[in-house]
């Protein structure tokens, strides 16, 4: 293996996951190295000065340009299929650069309506004072997305599968649609991650990750990365590099070793989420099951073609709204009481007072956020512990 650790075209997903990216210093080292520094030193004047004014390409200061952060934007580019990588100090902070890169006041986005909760808050509330103005269709309806578009649509912003119900979009279609309108597509790949679908190679122009997520898999770091064209992201990255959203070297390199397991993970996550969706199905006490992985889920013959996998995330209604929701998820004693997700422990939430709490009645109704949906981020536990933990509450119920 030479210093280089440059991709081969013939590596798998596996493969890159654990090579790419990483180009060895005169140490050579073979475990990537974290460089904890905020600055560097030049060896004169003159070539500080190249550096600086971008003549020659090297390292200038941390806050854009870290080596350890340089290896996991290469390593997720890798795996994604993009030319470029850009990491941000949250996934909230990679939505925000984006906007900020690429659309200006008077633009328009639109965006599927069942996004995450700060997501939402972010378009309305900030995006709008800017004079970006946001419109929310359905996620899985296209003829509603191109109804929405205006000459002034710059930007087609989308979660697939959506959190919590699970709603799959046809991304080619998609992109289509946006292009013909010669607006961009933005996909948050954060539940499926590049081990379980490739936005880019359906064609949408810009990936999103919370790699505080699966990315890193162990709920240890937050951070976010923009995945996507050369052009684009030098953009984004002129937003990172001017008003300083960016990731940490450590939490960089948390992300980078995460990536190695990436796909053993999803498997095991997949594996398991869908066989607590079919327990769940089949017990009295739930109404219905939101996971794609389900054959009676709405779309899941798409989410089979364009997907490898179903993702970890389900949620599910239980009969008697608010109350018995809580009353199940204050009876687990191994599940983690938390809105987070992306870890090998077992997360249970209930988003209409959590994760999803900050949206208004209306737009909550709209979303399908109900009183009685509990959301699930399957772990890696032994799938006979996480069922026998929400038995205790469910079966209370019947």
């Amino acid at each position: 293996m030479n210093d280089e650790m440059s991709p081969d075209d013939s590596w798998a997903l596996e493969t890159l996951a654990i090579r790419a990216g990483h180009r060895r210093t005169h140490e050579q080292e073979h475990g990537e190295p974290i460089f904890p520094t905020s600055s560097f030193v030049y060896g004169s004047a003159a070539e500080a000065a190249r550096k600086f004014g971008g003549e020659e390409r090297g390292n200038v200061y941390s806050r854009f340009t870290n080596p350890t952060v340089h290896t996991f934007e290469r390593r997720l580019a890798a795996l994604e299929g993009g030319e470029r990588c850009v990491a941000t100090s949250s996934g909230m902070a990679a939505i925000l650069s984006t906007v900020l890169a690429l659309l200006q006041a008077g633009d328009e986005i639109v965006a599927s309506r069942s996004l995450f909760g700060s997501t939402v808050s972010l378009f309305d509330k900030y995006f709008g004072k800017l004079g970006i103005a946001t419109r929310y269709v359905e996620l899985s309806d296209l003829a509603a997305w191109e109804a929405a578009i205006t000459p002034r649509t710059r930007l087609l912003f989308a979660e697939t599968p959506s959190n919590p119900l699970s709603e799959v979009v046809d991304i080619a279609a998609l992109a289509e649609i946006a292009h013909r309108h010669e607006a961009l597509l933005a996909i948050d790949n954060c539940f499926l991650t590049p081990a379980l679908q490739k936005p880019l190679a359906l064609g949408a122009d810009l990936v999103i990750h919370s790699a505080t997520k699966y990315l890193d898999g162990q709920g240890r770091a937050v951070g976010g990365a923009v995945v996507g064209r050369n052009k684009e992201l030098e953009e984004v990255f002129g937003v990172v590099r001017t008003c300083g959203p960016c990731l940490s070297p450590f939490n960089a390199w948390i992300f980078t070793k995460g990536l190695e397991t990436l796909s053993l993970r999803m498997r095991a996550h997949c594996e398991n989420a869908q066989a607590l969706a079919e327990w769940l199905q089949a017990h009295p006490a739930v109404a219905r099951v939101h996971y794609s992985g389900l054959a009676e889920h709405p779309q899941h013959g798409l989410a089979r073609r364009q997907q490898s996998g179903f993702g970890a995330v389900l949620g599910f209604e239980v009969k008697g709204g608010r109350e018995a929701a809580w009353s199940v998820i204050d009876a687990t004693r191994m599940l983690s009481i938390t809105g987070n997700l992306g870890d090998v422990k077992t997360t249970i939430t209930h988003p209409a007072t959590t994760t999803h709490g900050r949206l208004s009645q209306p737009q909550k109704e709209a979303a399908g956020i109900g009183e009685g949906l509990i959301r699930v981020a399957v772990g890696l536990e032994a799938i006979e512990d996480i069922r026998s933990d929400l038995a205790r509450g469910l079966d209370a119920l019947i």
